[in-house]
């Protein structure tokens, strides 16, 4: 699964696997679509994402969960639950109906 999120935090680490040296750990909070149209943070559980893309706070980002997070570290073995794939330098939201007049009817 593939989420947008706003980075909100670090993690430091004292001591970690050794195939997860060369990154950080960021603190992120994954947004829901009404987040996105305004300002305001989530309000689902926050999460710890693998980051190998130096992502700054307050960055969105987009963040792969679960068994895909792992796939861009094939055949290399790495322990991660979560991911940044990507920094997003925007994200345009448009209401459904705006959206939908736009797409072409097929019959």
């Amino acid at each position: 699964m593939v989420r947008i999120g706003r980075v909100v935090g670090k993690v430091v680490l004292s001591r970690c696997h050794a195939a997860m040296t060369g990154a950080t750990y960021k603190i992120v909070i994954p947004l829901t679509l009404e987040d996105l149209g305004s300002d305001r943070l989530g309000e689902v559980e926050d999460v710890v994402a693998y980051d190998e893309l130096a992502a700054g706070l307050d960055t969105l980002v987009a963040i792969s969960e679960g068994r895909e997070a792992a796939q861009p570290f094939h055949p290399e073995e790495k322990p991660v639950d979560a991911y940044i794939a990507a920094l997003l330098d925007s994200v345009l939201v448009e209401p459904v109906e705006v959206v939908t007049k736009r797409l072409p009817i097929i019959h």
